[in-house]
């Protein structure tokens, strides 16, 4: 790191030196120039000039004279061992932040098995989602600061100060938004992963409704009528939450923060369809009466899970359908968040979270733009040696979308082929892992599909991490609304992206490994997550998965196209004010994705600002990385090493990771 203190204490020395000589210089020097030239001192052009070339000879002379500042001590050497004292300090700082983010999030607690014992009690509650959860969440995460801040870092040794530097950034940064933005979803218990933040407290991506009913059936485990009971207070939990945020929609609506149309018209369509589904298909009733059923555990929990979802939970669901109508005509089509009050910063700060970098937004542009060019061309050499020749890349990559032999029927059938034809992939890669890797995953993935009630507002996939405990897998969610979103090339690599040797992987590495803090396990680091899982989709060939699969390849071209694509236009609608409709043109255009698909993506962007930056931007650091490892050992490069370091220090943000090659003296 550059210091500062020391250029400033090097100035000072210069201007004090050469102050200090200048009130001791005699006056008379002026008029002997004078005379020296033949012309009186006042007017004269030679004296003027002698004097300015003397003036800059002592000012070299003087510069030349000074004393230079020391250069700075170097750092004193890293520890092999911690301090005792102070790990112990460290480890009681993890534990507190933690402690304090589960009793914060009951939500949080079921998702990581943790909502027993002593937080128990949490399986009967949901989050706090009121106005004032902001101010006491701000509280908690200047609490983790200042315990962080205490521990001495210069005690520690390398694998400790990863952990400290890891989740001294991710609270930091948290209470920065907490503080700085007191609206949307940006810091709250919801969102202790930073997979995303959003201006928008309710949209088609964030919200109760969005995870409550698939939370409940997936996450909320039922084997005592303690439980069972737990889910009925959930329900009641779910109804205030419900009119909970509708309180904040109308609040930081007050103060500015109006989601664009296209998303509240999107967003009260879906709260709409939770609203008017019929009771027998209702999963928030269903679920609770076959897992009460399994237990044997008696009870007419169908009347009493149906009186709450169609008494307090529809009535708080109307109440926020009617807020959002109400705020339709005061929203703009804006599609970017600079036009909000404080956009430009509020985008700075997204984007800072989604890279977990420095990186300004037209840098950031400027590198979408590049990759889009590189990635162009490689896929048209590759898209002619399958013949495909006429037409842009784009179009081409649109007549494979349309091509009927790569279409799975769009019928329950036709969709439930397509979950087998993954799961065979995942087997095979399954099968590949010990080439690759020193330390394999011991969970298993499962695939499903999104659920029907929320897959409108989703994006094509995403991955579902197994409970901390083992109690239940990691889970690869494929979006299948229609089929036709969704050909068979493109699915290999969604696959692999989303499972192994992606999210699945990694996740379940970090989860399983030794000695790693309950604490760092559960931060997710979007940049380092979603870049892994798209270095993953190359790791993916380098093992052979797209050897016999050219329409395949494509697709994994064509997704790395799309990555760079999302650069250019997330940075295009937040900070250089693109249209929503300029930025789906751009995506149809370079990625030859359908304008269903590529709308979906947009308005994600325009919820989630920033997240899609990290996919790129991670997996070009992993890369580098990789790059800089193979420099240094040359042919003794070890592929399973390069993975099973960066897998093993748990998610962290970028910088922290090329730190933890060099400390291994695998980097330069």
């Amino acid at each position: 790191m550059f210091d500062r203190r020391h250029m400033i204490s090097a100035l000072a020395g210069l201007l004090t030196t050469a102050a200090g000589e200048a009130l001791a210089r005699p006056r008379t020097k002026k008029k002997a120039a004078a005379k020296a030239s033949g012309k009186k001192g006042k007017g004269g052009k030679s004296a003027k000039a002698a004097k300015g070339r003397k003036g800059h000879e002592r000012e070299a002379r003087h510069h030349a004279e000074a004393p230079q500042a020391p250069p700075p001590p170097p750092p004193p050497p890293v520890p092999d061992q911690s301090d005792p004292a102070v790990k112990a300090q460290l480890n009681a700082a993890f534990d507190t932040i933690l402690n304090d983010l589960l009793a914060a999030s009951p939500v949080t607690a079921t998702y990581l098995g943790m909502d027993k014992d002593r937080f128990a009690g949490q399986k009967h509650l949901i989050d706090d989602r009121s106005p004032a959860s902001l101010s006491a969440n701000a509280s908690r995460l200047r609490k983790a600061v200042g315990l962080l801040n205490a521990v001495d870092r210069s005690q520690l040794n390398a694998a400790d100060r990863v952990d400290y530097d890891t989740v001294l950034w991710d609270q930091t940064h948290q209470l920065n938004g907490a503080q700085t933005f007191a609206f949307g979803e940006n810091s709250t218990p919801f969102n202790t992963s930073f997979y995303a933040v959003s201006p928008y407290v309710v949209s088609q991506l964030t919200g109760l409704y969005c995870v409550l009913p698939d939370f409940m059936d997936t996450q909320h485990t039922v084997a005592v009528k303690d439980d069972a009971d737990a889910y009925i207070d959930r329900l009641d939990g779910f109804a205030r939450g419900l009119d909970q945020e509708t309180d904040r929609i109308r609040s930081e609506a007050a103060r500015g923060v109006v989601p664009p149309d296209f998303i509240i018209t999107k967003t009260v369509a879906q709260l709409t369809t939770l609203r008017d589904t019929d009771p027998a298909q209702s999963r928030l009733i269903n679920a609770l009466v076959e897992k009460t059923a399994a237990a044997n555990i008696a009870g007419d929990w169908q009347t009493a899970a149906a009186g709450k979802v169609n008494g307090p939970v529809k009535d708080a669901l109307n109440r926020q359908i009617d807020a959002l109508n109400r705020l339709l005509p005061q929203a703009a089509h804006d599609a970017g968040v600079r036009n909000m009050p404080g956009g430009d910063a509020y985008y700075a700060y997204a984007a800072g979270l989604g890279t977990s970098t420095d990186l300004a937004p037209r840098d950031i542009h400027a590198l979408g733009l590049q990759k889009v060019a590189e990635l162009s061309d490689e896929l048209d050499t590759r898209m002619r040696a399958l013949g495909l020749t006429q037409g842009t890349v784009g179009e081409r990559i649109q007549a494979m979308y349309a091509d009927p032999k790569y279409l799975y029927p769009n019928t329950d059938d036709g969709k439930a082929q397509l979950i087998a034809d993954l799961n065979t992939k995942v087997d095979t890669v399954f099968s590949r892992l010990p080439d690759y890797f020193g330390v394999l995953p011991k969970t298993r993935v499962v695939i499903k599909r999104v659920p029907v009630a929320i897959e409108a507002g989703q994006a094509g996939g995403y991955y579902q991490p197994a409970a901390l405990d083992g109690s239940r897998p990691g889970t690869y969610y494929i979006n299948l609304r229609n089929t036709a979103e969704c050909p068979s090339w493109t699915l290999p690599t969604l696959t692999y992206h989303e499972s192994v040797p992606g999210h699945h992987l990694q996740g379940s590495i970090a989860q399983e490994a030794k000695g790693l803090p309950t604490l760092r396990k559960i931060l997710g680091f979007n940049a380092y997550v979603e870049g892994w899982a798209l270095y993953a989709e190359q790791l993916a060939g380098e093992m052979g998965m797209y050897d016999k699969d050219a329409p395949g390849r494509i697709g994994y071209l064509h997704d790395a196209l799309f990555r760079a694509a999302r650069l250019v236009v997330d940075t295009g609608m937040h900070y250089l004010g693109w249209s929503r409709e300029q930025a789906i043109q751009y995506i149809i255009d370079t990625s030859g994705n359908s304008t269903g698909e590529a709308t979906s993506e947009i308005e994600r962007y325009c919820a989630w600002p920033g997240q899609a930056l990290g996919y790129m931007v991670g997996k070009l650091t992993w890369l580098k990385i990789r790059d800089a490892m193979k420099a240094k050992q040359g042919a003794g490069f070890d592929i399973k090493q390069f993975h099973d370091v960066g897998l093993l220090a748990g998610a962290c943000p970028l910088a922290v990771l090329e730190q933890v090659y060099r400390d291994r003296g695998l980097t330069a």
